[in-house]
């Protein structure tokens, strides 16, 4: 048989070719033989038959709900006594997700060639982020990698809730915004002009709102493509600035000044810290290596800073509580002080949990009012936005009532 491959060499060259070989097995001796950890191996008769499957696949994601499900269940098969490979082959079965389907058979690949869990993850930077490689290769280096993949799919279940509950908070505002916004250029677009020319005809004195609605009227009806291409251009742009570093940073910054969006952005930004430290350092990795990887997958370039100073301060033997304390902008002052608390008892990981659950809870609490008071707010201004056009548009027909 004719397989195509992909393998890595031990300084970690990737290559990829042709090669004949009795079966799989065959090949994957061979490669280890030439000290070569294959990363991916397919039949060559089968990629002609497989290539919309592998474009989709190379197109699709592997979103967070499938990492929770790889995670949580390679944990439940390797405790029942399974082996990675069989536990991937099984996993490879049951989804549906080309790109996870391609991922699972390059990791059963690499394990079969004589690498290990982890290193096999690190070829998919894409899938796999280091914290979660990190904890794998903690696991395996203590021998309980089940238990670490057990706590890497409750951490990214935490994640998940989280960005559901922010998610969920804006999902109604913006709905109506958006619903106001099309409502409201139709009614410019196609029932002011009908007004309009009625008023005209009547030779009707208008009131200086009614002008301002009838103006905006026509320019959207001679303008609409310009306008059009604007808002696009627009929105193009805060895309643009915001994928920036220096954008990103700027907007960053800016929430941090807001008086409701800071207080959100504040605790989102902590639970995530504190949960991710709380992770590693259950699953048995350092604490410099901890606090490296939490700058490396912290997402607020601030946050980035502080984890890069707690980082050079650890190696000069400075506990992690006094960098937290000596932030209280960024950090309350709680943090610092549970931090503290739990290095005096050698608990950190399990303070580090409470810090992160109390502040899960506090933004689901928030996210909970937020859209509790959102709801009459938006009513009060869609009923002053309809209230103001009824009144600009039936103030002239009273006029033209008045005058007969």
């Amino acid at each position: 048989m004719r397989f195509f491959y992909k393998a890595q060499t031990l300084e970690g060259e990737i290559t990829e070719g042709e090669a004949d070989a009795e079966d799989r097995s065959a090949l994957i001796e061979h490669m280890r033989a030439e000290k070569k950890t294959l990363i991916f191996l397919e039949s060559i008769d089968k990629r002609g038959f497989e290539f919309i499957a592998r474009v989709n696949g190379f197109l699709s994601k592997v979103h967070l709900k499938e990492k929770i499900f790889f995670c949580r269940n390679v944990s439940i098969m390797l405790s029942a006594g399974l082996s990675i490979a069989r536990a991937l082959a099984i996993l490879g079965r049951q989804t549906k997700n080309e790109r996870l389907k391609q991922v699972l058979r390059g990791l059963s690949d690499s394990i079969m060639g004589g690498s290990s869990l982890e290193q096999a993850m690190r070829v998919f930077p894409d899938v796999f982020s280091p914290l979660t490689i990190a904890m794998v290769r903690a696991g395996e280096a203590s021998g309980s990698l089940p238990e670490s993949l057990k706590i890497i799919a409750q951490h990214l279940e935490q994640s998940y809730l989280l960005q559901k509950r922010v998610r969920g908070a804006l999902i109604y505002p913006g709905v109506i915004v958006c619903t106001m916004v099309v409502i409201g250029v139709i009614m410019m677009v196609y029932v002011v002009p009908t007004l309009s020319s009625t008023f005209s005809e009547l030779n009707v004195p208008l009131p200086f709102m009614t002008k301002a609605i009838m103006w905006l009227s026509d320019f959207l009806r001679n303008n609409g493509i310009i306008v059009f291409v604007l808002a696009l251009a627009v929105v193009g742009l805060f895309f643009f600035i915001f994928r920036q570093k220096w954008g990103k940073s700027a907007v960053q910054a800016l929430s941090l000044y807001f008086p409701i969006i800071r207080d959100l952005v504040i605790k989102m930004n902590v639970a995530r810290v504190v949960r991710t430290l709380s992770s590693l350092l259950l699953s048995g990795v350092s604490m410099l290596d901890a606090v490296v990887i939490t700058q490396d997958v912290a997402q607020n370039v601030h946050y980035k800073k502080v984890l890069q100073e707690a980082r050079e301060k650890i190696q000069k033997g400075i506990p992690l509580s006094e960098v937290f304390s000596t932030h209280e902008r960024l950090f309350p002052i709680m943090v610092g002080e549970m931090v503290a608390v739990g290095e005096e008892t050698g608990k950190l990981s399990d303070m580090l949990s409470e810090v992160a659950r109390f502040y899960e809870e506090d933004v689901e609490q928030f996210t909970k009012n937020f859209s509790t008071v959102i709801e009459p707010v938006l009513m009060v201004l869609v009923g002053a936005a309809v209230g103001l056009f009824a009144y600009s548009m039936i103030t002239p027909m009273y006029s033209v009532v008045g005058s007969i």
